[in-house]
């Protein structure tokens, strides 16, 4: 018997935390139309599951990646303009369950 109900599955994905820097909230005005134009084409694409961050102080964001490996998913958030701005500083991507239908 399975510990999952019928139609119900886990789906490895990531979730990769950027954290924004101390400049972050000078630096992010200049370059966040163009940042918000590349998650919105990754979330077009399947690559981005979700994004955004916290509301309530300007700490970090999250986004789900659907990625092969926890390096993959690094990747592509440290393409991102928010990074070559000096808006995020530190990242990680872990791995994360995500429950889906089936």
């Amino acid at each position: 018997m399975s510990e999952l109900p019928a139609g119900v599955g886990i789906e490895q994905v990531f979730l990769v935390e950027a954290q924004y820097t101390p400049e972050a909230e000078a630096k992010r005005p200049a370059v966040r139309a163009q940042h918000l134009a590349r998650i919105a084409e990754l979330r077009a694409t399947g690559t981005i599951i979700e994004a955004g961050a916290y509301s309530d102080a300007m700490t970090s964001s999250i986004l789900l990646v659907h990625a092969n490996d926890a390096e993959t998913a690094l990747a592509i958030a440290q393409a991102d303009v928010y990074v070559e701005a000096g808006v995020w500083g530190a990242i990680e991507a872990r791995p994360f369950g995500r429950v889906v239908n089936e």
